[in-house]
């Protein structure tokens, strides 16, 4: 691995899921709902975990919750739910499981009020990460200062995914709005 690197991706046992990730998603903006929505259940699952597992298991995710897709999600019923705690290829925890179909219908309501999931995103921003922890503590469930400080500087909305010297940093920049702050 280069030594321009981020410091996070050389001190871990980096794999090609690392890589890929690190060089093609993470800090990267997403405009589409139901990705972040996804980022965000990715996240919520990795509490507690590596996020090696998370990506080794992120196609398997996208399949169990159908393709993130927070209408079909936030209509889940009780055998949709078991669905999911009995399939191997995901995390099997009841909050988690749990947690992804609340925030599904929140966010369904944030829709209405602003249009889309990044649009309320936008409407807070900028805030510390203080600040948008108390912001989504308020909104979602199972979403602590780890979680939202990752889920915030994985999809671009808080600085620190990447170092200026760092080959994917300038990358990342390119697909940024004007008003998001830098890395």
């Amino acid at each position: 691995m280069a030594a321009s690197y981020c410091d996070a991706v050389r001190k871990m046992e980096v794999t090609e899921v690392h890589k890929k990730y690190h060089d093609t998603e993470y800090g990267f903006p997403i405009p589409d709902d139901d990705a972040l929505f996804g980022r965000l259940i990715l996240e919520i699952n990795q509490a507690g975990l590596s996020w090696t597992t998370i990506l080794n298991k992120k196609e398997n995710f996208f399949n169990a919750y159908h393709g993130f897709r927070i209408n079909k999600v936030a209509a889940y019923k009780d055998r949709d739910i078991q669905r999911l705690l009995n399939d191997a290829g995901i995390i099997r925890n009841r909050l988690k499981v749990a947690a992804a179909v609340e925030n599904a219908k929140r966010i369904k309501l944030l829709q209405k009020q602003f249009g889309s999931f990044k649009a309320w995103l936008d409407h807070h921003h900028p805030q510390t990460k203080a600040e948008w922890v108390k912001t989504f503590k308020g909104q979602f469930k199972f979403t602590g200062g780890e979680i939202v400080n990752e889920f915030l500087m994985s999809t671009g909305y808080l600085p620190g995914a990447h170092i200026e010297s760092c080959p994917v940093y300038k990358n990342v920049l390119k697909q940024k709005p004007a008003w998001i702050d830098r890395l």
